[in-house]
């Protein structure tokens, strides 16, 4: 099965099954588990930290940082898309009574600097106070523009307020500006990161930040349910998503690319040159057609999500022969 659903359903490479096998294991609890502190030291030297933190998923590290963040109270800027807003449980809101101020995103995935400002509550009892800035990159599989962010990073300061990255696909953002990710990550107070999709690790997400942040997340991670014991034979696998899958991104962006290239002449798919910039591609059909569609590729063992739009996202188990598989029978779908 071709699966394009998402870049979560990766497998582990033989290297991580191997370093997984081979774990140093303690209990991390405790923080005796020397691959896990392996891997959290390593993902805060390449994010350019102080330190980091493990935790199970990205949608959990997401909301430790808006719980280490924020007050009881307080509230939060986020886009109204936005993964920490709209696709984890509300979080934020359910166990931190931490207020969401959602806005619209910008055909580039930015948050616009003047709504951001406008959204911005006066210090005023009638009002939640605002006291952090969330966004997102890649966002829609789009990658940032690298001058937004200084000068996201600089209206924060001069407004009072923190700023956490949503950076679950960062190194993908990185990979294509062709730039350290430090580059990237040097603007935000936070950031959170995944292992597992792209990157391979079958579980895992870091959490960055400086040593005060990370020292008072840890114990929000505790109260979630994230503390994990031997939590060294998956973290093993978050090691070599670091130090090995990183470059291997740009293979999952040539093949978007090239399924781009393959369906940009099918009409019925309203394709733009918008349509990809690093490993998704987005069709929009109308939602009957995308059923149909999805169903007829699953005949063929190609499997979708299918909505209002199509989302296929490439990844370490699609390859060259996959992408010329689903190009070619979505042009049989269409020609009938």
């Amino acid at each position: 099965m071709i699966d394009l659903r998402s870049d979560t359903v990766t497998t582990p490479t033989p290297a991580m099954r191997k370093a997984m096998k081979d774990a140093k294991v303690g209990d991390d609890v405790y923080g005796d588990d020397p691959t896990v502190n392996e891997l959290e030291s390593l993902a805060a030297e390449k994010l350019g930290f102080e330190s980091a933190l493990f935790a199970p998923s990205g949608t959990q590290t997401n909301l430790i940082a808006l719980l280490t963040h924020c007050q009881r109270g307080d509230e939060y800027i986020v886009g109204q898309q936005a993964h920490t807003y709209k696709y984890e449980g509300g979080g934020a809101a359910v166990l931190g009574s931490i207020q969401p101020q959602p806005i619209d995103a910008r055909a580039d995935g930015t948050l616009a600097l003047e709504s951001i400002e406008a959204a911005i509550k006066p210090d005023d009892s009638h009002f939640a106070r605002t006291r952090l800035l969330a966004i997102e990159n890649t966002f829609s599989g789009r990658a940032l523009p690298m001058d937004y962010l200084p000068a996201a990073r600089e209206l924060a300061d001069s407004k009072g307020l923190l700023l956490h990255l949503d950076g679950a696909r960062v190194f993908n953002a990185a990979v294509f500006h062709g730039i350290d990710v430090r580059k990237i990550s040097a603007q935000f107070d936070s950031i959170s990161v995944c292992l597992s999709k792209g990157l391979c690790a079958p579980v895992g997400s870091v959490l960055c930040g400086s040593a005060d942040f990370i020292h008072e997340a840890r114990r929000w991670r505790k109260m979630l349910g994230g503390g994990m014991r031997q939590a060294g034979y998956i973290a093993a696998a978050g090691i070599v998503a670091l130090n090995e899958n990183v470059d291997r991104l740009q293979f999952d962006h040539d093949h978007a690319r090239a399924l781009f290239e393959g369906l940009r002449d099918i009409d019925e798919l309203h394709m733009t040159d918008d349509s990809v910039q690093t490993n998704m591609v987005f069709l929009h059909c109308g939602k009957r057609v995308a059923t149909e569609l999805a169903a007829y590729l699953k005949s063929k063992k190609i499997t979708i999500s299918a909505g209002d739009s199509i989302r296929l996202v490439l990844h370490k188990d699609v390859d060259i022969d996959d992408v010329i598989k689903v190009t070619g029978e979505c042009k049989k779908f269409f020609s009938k």
